[in-house]
């Protein structure tokens, strides 16, 4: 038996993950096939800085970015109508975890290391904390920043496996999930 449809759409879907989970193309083609804004936090983070997310890590250090983004990632939040993707690290300082449940429907774009180191390698966006790595030490930094960062990201209220995002036809796929578990 399928849930009931909702009547009204959700004020904000907020997409985590590792970084290279798909959040910022899944939440692309899901605001698109809703009718949502979207934002990627860490986009909205360059436009009101006015410097790349790595310039800001080279300027201030992790510590200093992460303070930055909790303050924006406040601002974003309280948008309307909105799909957000939080960058790779978003949910897991501060009380960043609980504030973005308590704020919308989360959902964990889950994916083993092996795809989303796949993902990364074939990735144009600069990771800081990629930077400089062997494929050896990437592959290992990966799959013990992982499994830090599994916990909180396993707090979302929903998950959704991303192990095979690599067609539009797949991304498609992951949109119906996510309004299937969001009864929209």
């Amino acid at each position: 038996m399928t849930a009931p449809k909702r009547s009204f759409l959700p004020q904000r879907i907020i997409l985590l993950g590792y970084m290279g989970s798909g959040k910022t193309t899944v939440g692309r083609a899901l605001a698109k096939d809703l009718g949502m804004s979207f934002y990627d936090l860490d986009l909205y983070i360059e436009a009101r800085m006015r410097k790349t997310v790595k310039q800001l890590f080279d300027e201030r250090g992790e510590k200093g970015f992460r303070a930055i983004e909790q303050k924006l990632l406040h601002e974003v939040a309280e948008f309307e109508q909105v799909v957000v993707a939080c960058g790779g690290g978003t949910p897991c300082f501060f009380d960043n975890m609980d504030y973005l449940n308590q704020q919308g429907e989360t959902i964990y774009l889950k994916a083993t290391p092996e795809v989303l180191y796949q993902h990364l390698k074939m990735g144009k966006t600069v990771r800081p904390l990629l930077l400089e790595k062997t494929q050896e030490e990437t592959q290992a930094f990966i799959q013990t920043h992982l499994s830090q960062r599994s916990p909180i990201y396993e707090r979302a209220k929903h998950t959704l496996d991303v192990n095979l995002l690599n067609t539009y036809e797949k991304i498609q796929i992951s949109v119906n999930e996510i309004k299937q578990f969001l009864q929209i």
